[in-house]
């Protein structure tokens, strides 16, 4: 009998272990185990509350996010520093071709639908912008606020950009210049708090960023950088006849498609086994973690949604 219990006790400890259940386990699992994650400066709020609910949950994972500008998350993909990346685009051919020749596939997770968001002055009084006018402002064809209005007061525009190497300002290269180069009236800040900062204190700036630095209005500091600056409504119209036209980076505008400056989250896994990263990437994915993102004022990637519209105007978004 002493035997039989031994054996018992003996494969109680092994099931466990092979659970995950075993905090001196030193290769990670899918829920244990230590891990670095790189991922784009321009997602940090939402990452920071996924990593921080997902270690709350599973108490032997230790995430450690380092916040860099896109560039360099994909560096540290390519020189295998990391294995988990959160960006906005996938690997290019060339890219690829390094994790080809290392045999490794790849995986993505897409996790969010976001948005780029364009800020100005609460003084400025030109908020609505179409993207022709915009392709005119960062190809350097309109350099003054008066070109856009004979009777505005502002003088020389200033654009901002939280990185030159950011995902942002690469973003609006492929989309509103066809990859030529940054206007020489662009210039870099050293954070997204300092850009916004920025642009609250200087009437001739419009800075770019990142939406969910702004999209969360249960957050107090979203909050606050939202009464420091004015939200740019664009219209993908040339010549709009009315300002329903329109539309601010809005969870439902972006669900919906109607605001034109819209992109994709991606977790990025070169792991070639199922470990934290990967553990990580599914958790994102899931109910949880994409009430996270619908929370935060983004547009979950992976869960069903609808949009309540008043007055034929979408106002409201909510989960199915």
């Amino acid at each position: 009998m002493i035997k039989a219990a031994k054996v018992v006790l003996g494969l109680g400890l092994v099931a466990l272990a092979a659970c995950g259940g075993n905090p001196e386990t030193k290769r990670d699992t899918s829920t244990t185990g230590t891990i670095g994650i790189s991922v784009d400066e321009t997602f940090q709020p939402i990452i920071e509350s996924q990593v921080s609910t997902f270690e709350g949950i599973y108490k032997y994972a230790n995430i450690n996010a380092q916040y860099k500008a896109e560039g360099k998350v994909f560096d540290d993909l390519i020189n295998d520093s990391t294995r988990i990346a959160i960006v906005s685009r996938k690997m290019t051919d060339q890219e690829k071709e390094v994790f080809d020749q290392r045999k490794i596939t790849p995986r993505y997770t897409r996790i969010a639908i976001d948005a780029v968001a364009l800020i100005v002055n609460n003084k400025n009084q030109d908020t609505l912008l179409t993207m022709s006018e915009l392709r005119d402002i960062f190809t350097g064809k309109i350099t003054s606020w008066k070109q856009l209005n004979p009777e505005s007061s502002l003088r020389d525009i200033a654009i901002v950009f939280d990185n030159n190497n950011s995902s942002t300002a690469r973003y609006m290269r492929d989309t509103l210049m066809a990859g030529q180069p940054l206007p020489t009236t662009a210039s870099a800040s050293n954070s997204h708090p300092a850009l916004i900062d920025y642009v609250a204190k200087n009437e001739n700036a419009i800075g770019v960023i990142g939406v969910n630095w702004i999209s969360d209005r249960d957050d107090t500091t979203s909050l606050n950088f939202l009464n420091q600056v004015k939200v740019v409504g664009v219209s993908a119209e040339d010549n709009p006849v009315t300002t329903d036209s329109y539309f601010q980076p809005y969870q439902a505008y972006i669900a919906q498609g109607e605001y034109p400056l819209r992109r994709f989250w991606y977790i990025i896994s070169t792991e070639g086994r199922a470990g934290l990263g990967t553990g990580f990437a599914s958790y994102v994915a899931s109910d949880r973690g994409q009430r996270i993102i619908l929370k935060s004022g983004l547009v979950p990637a992976t869960m069903p949604v609808r949009i309540v519209g008043f007055n034929n105007r979408a106002s409201k978004f909510r989960q199915d």
